[in-house]
C-alpha cells in the first residue's frame, strides 16, 4: 500500500488549496479514504472522510462548510478541497487508508496559513 500526497503550501487566510493523495498496492475504489492533519504540539485529527462506491462524506466540527472531500476511483486519487482557510488550519496533512486493520498513511504535505 502506498499513498502520496501533494498540493500543500503557503496561503493568506481566507485563500484556497486543494490537495491530492493517490493510492496505489490495493483496490482503491473498495476502501474508505480519510484525511488527516497534525498541528505542531497536537494529537492527529480526522478532517474528513469518504466512502467507497456511495461516496458518502462526514467532517470534523471545525472544517464543515469549508472543506469538502471527494474522490476519482478511476484515478486513485482523493481530493480535499479547502476553502476559507484560516491560520488554524495550520498542519501537515496526511491521507489515510485502513486495510485488513493496519492503518496506512502518507507521508504527509505541509498546509501554512499565514499572512
Amino acid at each position: 500500500v502506498q499513498l502520496v500526497e501533494s498540493g500543500g503550501g503557503l496561503v493568506q487566510p481566507g485563500g484556497s488549496l486543494r490537495l491530492s493523495c493517490v493510492g496505489s498496492g490495493f483496490p482503491f475504489s473498495s476502501y474508505t479514504m480519510r484525511w488527516y492533519r497534525q498541528a505542531p504540539g497536537k494529537e492527529r485529527e480526522l478532517v474528513a472522510a469518504i466512502a467507497s462506491a456511495a461516496g458518502s462524506t462526514n467532517y470534523a466540527d471545525s472544517v464543515k462548510g469549508r472543506f469538502s472531500i471527494s474522490r476519482d476511483n478511476a484515478k486513485n486519487t482523493v481530493y480535499l478541497q479547502m476553502n476559507s482557510l484560516k491560520p488554524e488550519d495550520t498542519a501537515v496533512y496526511y491521507c489515510n487508508v485502513v486495510r485488513r486493520s493496519v492503518n496506512y498513511w502518507g507521508q504527509g504535505t505541509q498546509v501554512t496559513v499565514s499572512s
